[in-house]
C-alpha cells in the first residue's frame, strides 16, 4: 500500500468545522428546550425531560469536540504529476485516486466563515465526480488550483 498523503488541510479549518458543529448544536438546544418546556407544560414523563438534557450535550461534545478532531486528524492530500490523492473519512477512511488526465476543472469556493479565517476549499472535477480539498489558506488553495490546472492540461497533452 502506498504511503499516507503528506499534506494536512490547515488547523484553522478545525476551528471552522468546530464553529459549524456550534451553529448545528445551537439548533439542537433550541429543540431540546422547546420540548423540555412542553413537556414541561403538559406534565409529561421525566424522562422524557432526562433526554432533553442528556441529548443536546451529547450532540455538542460529538459534532463540537470530537468529530471535527478526528475529520481534522484524518484528512489528508497530495498532488503528483500524474495524481491528485486525497484520504478522509470518519469512521471509514476513504483513499481516493484522482488521474490528472480525468481533471475538467478547478473551482475554489470561499463562504463568509472560511473568509473570516482565511480559508477556501478547492473543487476538482471530472467526468463522473466531484471532490473537494476543504479549509486550505486561501494563498495556498490559489497556487494548488493553478498548479492542478496546469498538471492537468500537461496531462490532457501526453494522452
Amino acid at each position: 500500500m502506498r504511503n499516507i498523503p503528506i499534506n494536512q488541510i490547515s488547523p484553522q479549518g478545525l476551528k471552522v468545522w468546530r464553529l459549524y458543529g456550534l451553529m448545528h448544536s445551537a439548533i439542537v438546544w433550541l429543540l431540546a428546550i422547546g420540548g423540555g418546556v412542553l413537556n414541561w407544560w403538559l406534565e409529561g414523563p421525566w424522562w422524557v425531560l432526562m433526554i432533553c438534557v442528556v441529548l443536546p450535550v451529547l450532540y455538542t461534545y460529538l459534532f463540537v469536540i470530537l468529530f471535527p478532531k478526528l475529520q481534522w486528524l484524518r484528512w489528508r492530500y497530495e498532488v503528483r504529476e500524474q495524481e491528485i490523492e486525497l484520504q478522509y473519512g470518519l469512521f471509514v477512511v476513504k483513499r481516493t485516486l484522482v488521474p490528472m488526465v480525468r481533471v475538467q476543472h478547478v473551482d475554489t469556493a470561499q463562504g463568509p466563515i472560511l473568509r473570516k479565517y482565511d480559508l477556501a476549499s478547492i473543487t476538482i472535477s471530472t467526468a463522473a465526480t466531484t471532490h473537494t480539498i476543504p479549509a486550505l489558506i486561501t494563498s495556498e488553495a490559489d497556487e494548488l488550483r493553478s498548479r492542478i490546472s496546469t498538471l492537468a492540461r500537461v496531462a490532457e497533452d501526453d494522452v
